[in-house]
Order: C-alpha cells, then structure tokens, then sequence
C-alpha cells in the first residue's frame, strides 16, 4: 500500500513540474518597458533595519520624473536629498496598507503611476520601469517577483532557493496560475482600479492576495513583470528569522486560500517526505517515481534560475518546515503585534 501511495503522489508532483515547465516555456513574453511615466514611489517603513536604511537611500537610476516617499513613525536615518519623508503611523491593522491609505491622503499625486516598494527592495530604474509600464498599457495590478540576492548562510542560501529555484518562485506560480494570481507585494505598481480597492484591506493580513482576487473578480487585469524585486539578505544571517516569516506566509495562505496551503505538501513541496517514503516502501517503481520527481525538480529549478539551481531541495525543506509551524498556529504575530486570522485573513488584534 506504501509503494502504491509513493507511485501516485511522485506522478501526481512530477506531472505538476512539467505542467508548470510547458507553461513556462509558452508563456507569452511581457512587452519591454516603453515608457517612463512620471512615478510616485512609496516606500512603507516601521523600525528600519540597517539594510533596509541601504535600500531607502541608494539613488535611482530612473529616467523619468520620480516623487520618492518614505511612509516610516520616524525619519529613517541618511535619507538621500530628493527623498521626502512623511510621517506616517497608522492604526489600521494592514499597517502597510494604512502608510499607503495615509500618502494617497497626504502627497498630491497629479497623475503619477503610484508605485508601492517594500523598504527592504533594492530599486533600480528597471524595475520601476517595467512595473510602470504594465499600469501604462492597462494593467489594474503590476508585480514583480522577489529575489533575495546570494550570500553566504544556510539561512539566506534556503530562502534563494525557495523563491528562485522551486515552485514557490512567483515565475512558476504565475505560469500555473488558475484564477486569481498569487501576487507577492513587496513591488507594485496600481492603477486606480487598484488603489479603489485598497480602503477594504485594511483589516486584510495578505493584502496582496485579496487584491488580486478583487481585480480578478471584477475582470481587470493583474500582471507579472519580468523585472525582479531584488532583496539584499544578511551574510550569514541567523536561520530562525527567516523560518519565522515563511511560516508567517504560510499562515497567511491558510488564511485567504485554504486550498491551496493544502497543496504545499502534495505538490509544492513534496520531494523530501517522498525521498524518505520511497525506501520504507521497498519498491523499485516507488523508488523510480521518487527519483523521476527529483529529476523533473531539477529541471525546473535551472529553467527559473541555472546559477544555484542545485539547492533547490534546501528551498523546499525550508517551506515544508513553515507549512508544519503554520499547520499548528492561529496566532499570526505581524510587525510586533498578535493577531487571530479569522476567515478570509482579517486581522483581529489580541491583548499582549
């Protein structure tokens, strides 16, 4: 019975794999960027850590006309000149939604593309381009996958490897997207389709994802740019941290898409209980279906990112670990506070 569960769940996972690798390779190619629109670019803040005052203060390389807004309690520290700063300390339980909810208030915007970056990105002229654009040519939504930059660590090698060279790259998700797209909002780019829907998500802990469920509902139309979101990580930054956010988003999927956490074991991250399944089955089909499964993982890791496609297992054991964490939790804590998720993500808060 072992052997027949093994057999169909690798063929189950490795048929998700080329799946996704057919939808990858005839996904349509997004328009290079042919505008540079006039931007404003909000950069949402709390208590900044170092990289984090890097990113705010590097220089942009983009060549139109850009209103750079940092949305922080207290002035971040070394902000460059033409950066402005505006206070912001929101009580609504989407923080980062009400910094944002604050700035459309607050900085006149007279046609500008509204861009929302996450402080810990390192922007260039490339993304905010390619993000901008999107919104030119009609998207309600632009985003752009995360990707954390190398360094040396277990800690931010696994998390490369999850968001580069497995399934839960934002590429992959995209290319096998049924439905509303799973959008990750660390960079966006929103038309006022988008930003009409905002004010709702405020109470909303996955933002991201009820707003592209939103736009998906009312038939607008929500983009993946090929530009990246690049993230700088720690050298040799502590593992528990990075173990603490994913299954912080794998609370989060629970919360907005049940059904699709479920497919994080069965089919996102399947590679390391069927690799220990195979041999306690004592088949040679079990063994051969497992071994075809890692074979396909492989392939799809160097077709996402060829540098460092090896380490993919890493990535997938780091998100199976968060889905257990996550399994076992009700309690999401965000930006220092408690929250119970209710049905749908609204944030209830809880009295430390």
């Amino acid at each position: 019975m072992t052997a027949i569960v093994v057999v169909a769940w690798a063929a189950l996972a490795s048929g998700f794999t080329v799946v996704t690798l057919w939808r990858l390779a005839r996904r349509p190619r997004v328009p290079r960027p042919d505008a540079a629109p006039p931007l404003l670019l909000l950069r949402p803040a709390d208590a900044t850590s170092a990289r984090e005052r890097a990113s705010l203060g590097a220089p942009l390389d983009y060549p139109g006309d850009v209103a750079h807004v940092v949305l922080a309690p207290e002035r971040p520290a070394a902000l460059p000149p033409g950066v402005v700063w505006q206070a912001s300390d929101p009580t609504t339980p989407n923080r980062k939604v009400g910094h944002v909810l604050h700035a459309l208030a607050a900085v006149p915007r007279a046609g500008r593309v509204v861009c929302v970056v996450d402080a810990d990105v390192a922007v260039d002229g490339p993304l905010l381009r390619a993000l901008a654009s999107a919104v030119v040519r009609g998207a309600a939504l632009a985003t752009a996958a995360p990707a954390p930059l190398p360094a040396p660590g277990l800690a931010a090698r696994a998390q490369r490897a999850l968001l580069c060279h497995t399934h839960q790259s934002f590429d992959a998700l995209d290319a096998v997207a049924v439905g509303a797209k799973p959008v990750c909002g660390k960079a966006m780019a929103l038309a006022d389709a988008a930003l009409a829907i905002l004010p709702s998500l405020r109470d909303q802990v996955g933002e991201d994802l009820e707003l592209a469920k939103a736009l998906h509902a009312a038939g607008e139309a929500v983009v993946l740019v090929e530009a990246s979101a690049r993230v700088p990580q720690e050298a040799d930054a502590p593992l528990a941290p990075v173990l603490e956010r994913y299954t912080r988003w794998m609370q989060v999927l629970r919360a907005h898409r049940p059904w699709l956490f479920l497919s994080v074991p069965l089919l996102l991250a399947p590679s390391w209980p069927l690799a220990v399944l195979a041999p306690v089955a004592a088949s040679p089909a079990a063994l051969a279906a497992v071994a075809m499964l890692w074979v396909a993982r492989c392939a799809l890791a160097w077709r996402l990112a060829p540098t460092g496609a090896g380490a993919w297992p890493l990535g997938e054991a780091l998100l199976l670990a968060a889905f257990v964490r996550a399994a076992g939790r009700r309690v999401v804590v965000w930006r220092g506070r408690r929250f119970r998720l209710a049905r749908g993500g609204r944030m209830l808060p809880l009295v430390a």
